[in-house]
């Protein structure tokens, strides 16, 4: 599991689909030319294939990235489905990360329903 991720800024969860074979410094200009973000602030960003079987999560370490790679031999990762089209990621928070991680559906994707009592 990732070791820093609780001392993260943010963690962004992308929402357009990223060709796997791109590395480093490839996802690092999605997240400065797309996202309009900082890569260097220590913010953690997750990006997904077209068929949500792996991962990649890039984060700054304060002298270099770390890129964490994850594949599923089985299944598909829980990617929300939820998400508008119209923005290009999606803040979500370090305990989701690690229910995505582990194959659960995010707590913040979850649908509730909201009983009333009469």
């Amino acid at each position: 599991m990732i070791h820093k991720v609780k001392q993260a800024k943010a963690v962004y969860l992308s929402t357009r689909i990223v060709d796997m074979r791109k590395s480093i410094n490839g996802l690092a200009a999605i997240v400065q030319g797309s996202f309009e973000l900082d890569p260097y602030e220590g913010c953690v960003f997750v990006f997904t294939n077209r068929a949500h079987d792996k991962i990649k999560v890039l984060q700054w370490d304060t002298d270099g990235f770390v890129l964490y790679y994850k594949r599923r031999e089985k299944g598909k990762f829980q990617w929300p489905t939820t998400i508008s089209a119209e923005t290009e990621t999606v803040n979500i928070t370090s305990s989701d990360l690690k229910r995505l991680l582990a194959g659960l559906v995010m707590e913040q994707f979850i649908p509730h329903v909201n009983y009333s009592i009469y």
